[in-house]
């Protein structure tokens, strides 16, 4: 089994991109620029600051700051309306947690929405937001923390991310990464496994991944 598992949360445990477009279209409509649903993909898995500066860039007269608590708010009002799940995400950290796998919430998302959605879930032993790491992804930083923090080699861990961004993060900590295709569709480097559902993993397929085979599993409709 792997050392730990290490999970992005926003598009990969759960479908909170659109939900950040939204956020991302209404602030920028409102000082009076236009926000495209181009734009919004090409911000999936950005940090704040990044992202805040693209806003900015569109028209948005605020702080940093201001644009993350405007986003942040927004995002969590519509989490609290209930969980968004990706398909197979929570099967997935109760199989882990059940067979004692260590579990970590890694994600470029502030603790606002990171710490309430894990103590929701109950299942994470460690938690790295975007704002509780000096650089966040695509620096490896926040998996080379997550690893730190559980305890464990970051090799002997699989990390998994929907976002280039979050991909360059995870293979750069030099984790066993597998790459999921949600709303981006990803071109992961030799060596990464794939996967559009993580309703296709079960645990053996975990250690085969964690053992350092690379799996493609996008045709996997149903646990392997």
């Amino acid at each position: 089994m792997p050392a730990a598992v290490l999970w992005d949360m926003d598009g990969t445990l759960i479908d909170t991109e659109p939900y950040w477009m939204a956020a991302e279209v209404e602030l920028v409509e409102a000082h009076g620029g236009v926000w495209t649903h181009e734009d919004a993909v090409a911000m999936i898995g950005s940090s704040m600051p990044v992202a805040a500066a693209a806003l900015q860039a569109r028209g948005v007269a605020l702080s940093v700051d201001a644009i993350a608590d405007a986003l942040n708010a927004a995002v969590g009002e519509a989490v609290a309306a209930g969980i968004p799940w990706r398909p197979g995400a929570h099967e997935a950290l109760r199989a882990l947690h059940d067979a004692g796998v260590p579990q970590a919430l890694v994600t470029s998302s502030f603790q606002v929405l990171a710490a309430p959605f894990a103590d929701a879930v109950g299942l994470f032993d460690v938690v790295v937001a975007g704002d509780t790491v000096t650089r966040p992804k695509p620096h490896p930083e926040p998996y080379l923390t997550a690893a730190r923090l559980l305890g464990v080699d970051v090799t002997g861990c699989v990390a998994f991310e929907d976002s280039r961004s979050g991909l360059a993060s995870a293979v750069a900590s030099g984790a066993r990464v597998v790459a999921v295709d949600s709303h981006v569709v990803l071109d992961p480097p030799p060596g990464v496994s794939r996967t559009a559902s993580l309703a296709a993993l079960d645990l053996t397929t975990l250690a085969r991944i964690a053992a350092g085979e690379a799996l493609d599993l996008r045709d996997v409709r149903d646990p392997v």
